[in-house]
């Protein structure tokens, strides 16, 4: 079984940041569609990791074979395009508190998938579970150190339980989407986060 997460992550919640969705993801909205069809919803993704994700997001899951790896091939080299060209296209923020938002908003990313990345699981049991939370930490989702001094129950206190310590449970909102939760509009339909 292939597992794939495909996107161009959205530095700011796309649901929340109307201008910031329409100055990236409308004019990507075609290549997410394209994919959407070849490569449909891998199932139920918690309403916790959807803030990280765009509406152009590949979330899929399928069995081994040469025409699903040719389809993923021309996914990623096409989606590795577009980032190609929007770095092209990026101007550099000279905006102190801009670049301060930015910043917590990559350190809050880093450290959301360095504690809760779905793949540590596997990763667990391939290598153990030191190595894997030093491969996510330092390696996959390396920079929460310098890029902040938040904690993981900093940004997301609700998995926070008595004794202080962090609950193991991918999602304490309990919401998932089973289903893609946006439109071809890239409007977003999965209805309210926080249910």
């Amino acid at each position: 079984m292939n597992i794939v997460v495909l996107d161009l992550n959205p530095l700011h919640d796309v649901t929340s940041r109307r201008d910031y969705k329409e100055k990236y993801y409308d004019c990507l909205l075609p290549l997410g569609l394209k994919y959407t069809e070849l490569l449909p919803w891998g199932g139920k993704l918690t309403s916790e990791s959807i803030k990280f994700f765009s509406p152009i997001v590949i979330w899929t899951k399928f069995s081994s074979s040469n025409s699903k790896h040719e389809v993923l091939y021309s996914a990623f080299m096409e989606y590795y395009k577009a980032w190609l060209e929007l770095m092209e296209q990026a101007a550099e923020d000279t905006d102190p508190s801009q670049i301060t938002c930015n910043l917590e908003a990559q350190h809050r990313y880093l450290t959301w998938r360095a504690e809760k990345d779905p793949g540590h699981g596997v990763l667990k049991r391939l290598i153990g579970e030191k190595l894997a939370k030093d491969l996510l930490r330092n390696f996959l989702f390396s920079g929460i150190d310098e890029l902040g001094s938040k904690t993981f129950l900093d940004y997301f206190p609700e998995y926070g339980i008595e004794d202080g310590t962090i609950n193991e449970k991918r999602s304490v909102i309990g919401k998932g989407f089973e289903n893609r939760p946006w439109d071809k509009n890239g409007e977003f339909i999965g209805n309210d986060l926080r249910n």
